[in-house]
C-alpha cells in the first residue's frame, strides 16, 4: 500500500506541512501566520517559510515570528524565485499532506480540516477553492471584480465560483505529497505558472485536481496599473512557455484576452476596406458594456481594468511564442 493511500486510510488526521515562499512580504505576512494558527485541525501542523532575499525587511519579520512560535520554521531560498522556494520547503517537510500558503494570503476558518478531508473523500492528488480578493481601495475593487468576472481572466472555476468537482487547475492548492513527488514537484524552469503545470503534469499521471468551492483564500488585489499589467504580462509569457512543454493544455477561456484585443485591432486595420470586420471590435466592445452595466463599482475603473489585464496577457503570450526562449 502507498504511502498516500496508508494516510487516506488511517481515520487519524494527517500531519500538515504548510509551505510557505516568501519574497517581499513584511506588510503582509504576519497576517497569513495568524491564519493559519487559526485553523481548528486536530492533527500537527508545522509551518515552513522559504525566504528570499528581500528589500523591505522580510527577512526580519519572519525570524521575529519564528522566534515567538516553535511550530514555524525558516529556510533560506537565495534564489527568491517562486517554485524553487516551494520545493526547497516541501522537500524539508515530512508530513504526507502539503499545504502551500503564500505570504500575502489568508486562509479562511477551517481550510485545512476541510481541504484534508476533501482530499481523502475524493481520492485527488490536489485541492483548491475560491481565490478571493480582499481590496482596501477603490482601485483594487475595480481589479478584484475584473479578475473574478469571466471577461476579466476567463471565467476558471477558482475565480468565479461552481460546483465541486474535477478542474484543470485550482488556486494554490492542499496536496497529496506521495502524488507530487511521483511526478517530481514545482518545475524550477517556471517563474510563473508553476503550479498550472504541475497540475498537468498530475492530470496526465491519472490524478484529479478538485475544486471545492466551500474552501476560500483571501489575497491583496495589486495596487497599481503598472503593477497589474507587468503580472498579466508575464502571466501571458510563462503562459507561452507552459504551451510548448505542453501544447495539448489550452483552454478556450485562456483565448478571452487575445480574442478580444487582436480581434479589436485585426477589426480596425481590416475594416478600412472590409467593413463587415468591424464586427469584431464592435463585439468586444458589446461584452465589455454588457458585463460592465451589472457592476456596481465605478465602472470606468472595472473597464480600465479589463483593458489593461486582456492588453497585458495578450501582449505578454504573443511576446513569449515570438520569442526563442526555452526551458
Amino acid at each position: 500500500m502507498s504511502e498516500s493511500a496508508d494516510w487516506r486510510a488511517d481515520p487519524a488526521w494527517p500531519d500538515v506541512d504548510v509551505v510557505m515562499p516568501i519574497l517581499n512580504e513584511a506588510a503582509h505576512l504576519a497576517d497569513a501566520l495568524a491564519a493559519i494558527r487559526a485553523q481548528e485541525y486536530t492533527g500537527n501542523i508545522r509551518v515552513i517559510m522559504a525566504v528570499g532575499p528581500s528589500d523591505d525587511g522580510t527577512e526580519a519579520v519572519a525570524a521575529k515570528l519564528v522566534a515567538a512560535d516553535p511550530a514555524l520554521a525558516i529556510i533560506d531560498n537565495p534564489t527568491g524565485k517562486t517554485p524553487a522556494a516551494l520545493n526547497l520547503a516541501i522537500r524539508a517537510g515530512s508530513a504526507p499532506v502539503v499545504v502551500r500558503v503564500d505570504g500575502h494570503s489568508q486562509l479562511s476558518s477551517g481550510y485545512i480540516a476541510r481541504a484534508v478531508e476533501t482530499l481523502r473523500r475524493t481520492g485527488a492528488a490536489n485541492v483548491g477553492g475560491m481565490q478571493v480578493p480582499k481590496p482596501t481601495t477603490p482601485y483594487q475593487d475595480a481589479v478584484a471584480t475584473a479578475t473574478s468576472s469571466w471577461l476579466g481572466t476567463g471565467g476558471a472555476s477558482y475565480r468565479t465560483g461552481g460546483a465541486e468537482g474535477p478542474v484543470d487547475t485550482v488556486y494554490l492548492g492542499v496536496f497529496d505529497r506521495a502524488a507530487i513527488e511521483a511526478v517530481g514537484l514545482f518545475d524550477e524552469r517556471l517563474i510563473r505558472n508553476q503550479d498550472y503545470e504541475l497540475n498537468i503534469r498530475l492530470r496526465k499521471a491519472g490524478r484529479q485536481v478538485m475544486f471545492d468551492p466551500t474552501l476560500s483564500v483571501g489575497y491583496a488585489p495589486r495596487g497599481t496599473w503598472r503593477a497589474l499589467a507587468l503580472q498579466y504580462f508575464e502571466y501571458g509569457q510563462w503562459k507561452a512557455v507552459v504551451l510548448r512543454l505542453h501544447p495539448g493544455s489550452l483552454k478556450v477561456r485562456q483565448l478571452v484576452p487575445p480574442i478580444g484585443i487582436l480581434g479589436v485591432l485585426t477589426g480596425l486595420v481590416v475594416g478600412r476596406r472590409w467593413p463587415f470586420a468591424l464586427v469584431l471590435p464592435l463585439a468586444y466592445s458589446g461584452a465589455i458594456v454588457s458585463v460592465t452595466w451589472r457592476q456596481r463599482i465605478r465602472r470606468a475603473r472595472f473597464v480600465v481594468a479589463v483593458l489593461v489585464i486582456h492588453g497585458a496577457w495578450t501582449a505578454g503570450i504573443v511576446s513569449g511564442l515570438l520569442s526563442w526562449r526555452r526551458v
